[in-house]
């Protein structure tokens, strides 16, 4: 924003929620942008053939990443923010960049591709809840004291909490609906894909061996 439109906004004694702008943006800007790196994460999987290299093991790695991510998202959406929904939050974010290690090593091991743009995507994978819970504890910034004091005076501090009012059930039935298109659905058929592949090869294994027995 420029001097004079901040001047003209002043003069016009129009105001800026910075809260309510910030959780707009978290609401319909950041979070439904998660989906496309993770859809075009799960394309470069396909791409480069999963299920004939890392195979299963990988694929329940990403699994097991967006439960570490889901979870937090889920109780975020769910409850207020406090001292108990950001230790959710925090720990969600560190496990879920430790299993990012994990799977980038799975998959260079096995011999899998990992080319640029695929390690492009994952940084966006990563840094997106970083961003997010960024701007979640500027916006509490007292429920960040409130966690670094340990909830002391605060009876709530470490139990979820409701949010209310909750949010429309409209933006909830879209958010979920959102997930199960451009994430379940994506990965449980690369999970089955990887399945069928691992049960052809070990019938492949058992057949030649039976032949040469």
């Amino acid at each position: 924003m420029s001097r004079d439109q901040a001047a003209r906004i002043s003069a016009s004694g129009t105001t800026v929620d910075v809260g309510e702008a910030t959780t707009r943006y978290l609401l319909y800007g950041l979070l439904p942008s998660w989906f496309v790196p993770g859809l075009a994460d799960w394309v470069m999987h396909r791409r480069t053939r999963i299920e004939d290299t890392a195979g299963i093991k990988e694929s329940v790695i990403h699994s097991l990443m967006m439960a570490e991510i889901g979870i937090p998202i889920a109780a975020t959406l769910r409850y207020r923010v406090n001292p108990a929904l950001l230790a959710v939050q925090l720990g969600g974010a560190a496990v879920h960049e430790a299993t990012a290690l994990w799977d980038v090593r799975t998959a260079v091991h096995s011999g899998r591709e990992v080319k640029p743009i695929e390690q492009h995507i994952h940084s966006f994978l990563e840094s997106l809840p970083f961003g997010a819970l960024a701007s979640l504890m500027c916006l509490h910034s007292d429920q960040v004291r409130s966690l670094l004091r340990g909830g002391r005076g605060d009876p709530d501090a470490w139990r979820l909490v409701p949010r209310r009012p909750q949010l429309s059930r409209g933006y909830l039935a879209g958010i979920t609906a959102a997930i199960g298109a451009c994430v379940l659905l994506p990965y449980a058929e690369e999970l089955l894909r990887c399945g069928r592949a691992a049960k052809t090869s070990k019938k492949e294994v058992e057949t030649s061996c039976a032949s040469h027995s």
